[in-house]
């Protein structure tokens, strides 16, 4: 599979932003199966015993770039649920409102969709260690896939503004923790001090080509029907435009005939958000994730944390749960609803990006 510049449109390295500024980006990959032979396939992996199949990602290995079985370093990933939600409609005034919930990968977020594949690619390469910028679960998830591959990994965090659960998480599975002064762009921008690790944070295009998977379970899981909205938390927004990239390749291989439109939910900039996860004032694919929602008639808003709280809710009344950041998905649900621009009959999906649990401090603020 080639990669090319989401900018320019040059020959591109997978792992690092182009001289151009842009992003890296796995070209759509060519297939001999046929659409019909494809969701086939993917029903016979869901039964296999092959332990690369167990994993919701590598069921879709032809869709991926060429890592060798003996490099992939896997956890069971991406076998996630899709919850029929009726609080949810209830809140947004919609008649069809279902969650996507990536919270239950195996370190609790949706981040395991994409390390999975970026740490195998650095394994295959020889890599040693691993590197990212964090929120807290980019690291946790990095952490934990290193330390099943047996490499190190360093994990920059902004100081005082990660959750302790996600702090325990990377030092449990042994990460090497260091807090910067500052924000998550502060974190970023002393990558560079990390010589000798491969970076895994989204502008490493292997991570968007896992999390583009979760694309294809939401539509498998609905038996191929495609929704009306697809509702997203963004933060550093690898995720919306992997989400994007899955649903675009879908179409191009025949398994759907339409795309559902996109939203994209940020927490408000420059206020002290609840939502931790999505706080990032300079995301880097910003520029990519804006083309993606040109492409699908999306929308972006940004809500606050009243609103936010409002919608974690309700989630929970319904013994689903979600960290914060996740439930701005379903309270931008709401607010286009209120608008207009969401009706009532429509069919209406909000992903759900991490687990309950991930971050105590929101019980806090929320009491």
């Amino acid at each position: 599979m080639n990669v090319r510049c989401t900018r320019c449109g040059a020959a591109a390295d997978p792992l690092r932003i182009c001289a151009c500024g842009g992003l890296p980006e796995f070209a759509a990959p060519s297939t001999r199966i046929d659409a019909a032979g494809l969701k086939r396939l993917l029903r016979e992996r869901r039964a296999s015993y092959e332990p690369l199949f167990a994993s919701g990602v590598w069921r879709l290995r032809e869709l991926l770039p060429p890592i060798a079985a003996e490099h992939v370093i896997s956890l069971r990933e991406g076998n996630v649920p899709v919850y029929a939600s009726a609080a949810g409609a209830r809140f947004c005034g919609a008649d069809r409102v279902s969650y996507l919930h990536l919270g239950m990968n195996p370190t609790g977020s949706f981040k395991d969709l994409g390390m999975t594949v970026a740490i195998s690619a650095a394994h295959a390469l020889g890599a040693r260690a691993v590197v990212c910028a964090s929120t807290g679960n980019t690291a946790s998830s990095m952490a934990a896939y290193a330390a099943r591959a047996g490499m190190r990994a360093y994990a920059l965090v902004p100081r005082g503004k990660v959750s302790a659960v996600k702090l325990a998480q990377m030092r449990d599975y042994g990460a090497t923790l260091i807090e910067v002064e500052g924000s998550f762009d502060d974190a970023f921008a002393k990558l560079g001090e990390i010589e000798g690790a491969v970076l895994v944070n989204s502008i490493n295009a292997y991570r968007i080509e896992g999390q583009k998977c979760a694309a294809f379970a939401l539509l498998d899981e609905r038996s191929w029907r495609v929704p009306d909205w697809v509702l997203l938390p963004g933060g550093n927004l690898g995720n919306i435009s992997a989400f994007a990239k899955g649903f675009r390749e879908a179409r191009e291989l025949g398994l759907i005939d339409r795309l559902p439109r996109l939203a994209l939910v940020r927490a408000q900039r420059g206020v002290d958000t609840c939502a931790s996860a999505i706080a990032v004032a300079d995301p880097k694919s910003l520029e990519r994730a804006h083309r993606e929602l040109e492409r699908f008639g999306g929308i972006e808003l940004a809500l606050d944390d009243a609103e936010i709280f409002a919608a974690k809710a309700a989630i929970g009344r319904e013994g689903i749960g979600c960290e914060p950041a996740s439930a701005a998905s379903l309270a931008g649900a709401k607010a286009l609803r209120e608008r207009g621009d969401i009706t009532r009959d429509h069919d209406v999906v909000c992903v759900l990006t991490g687990h309950v649990l991930k971050d105590a401090r929101a019980y806090d603020n929320a009491a």
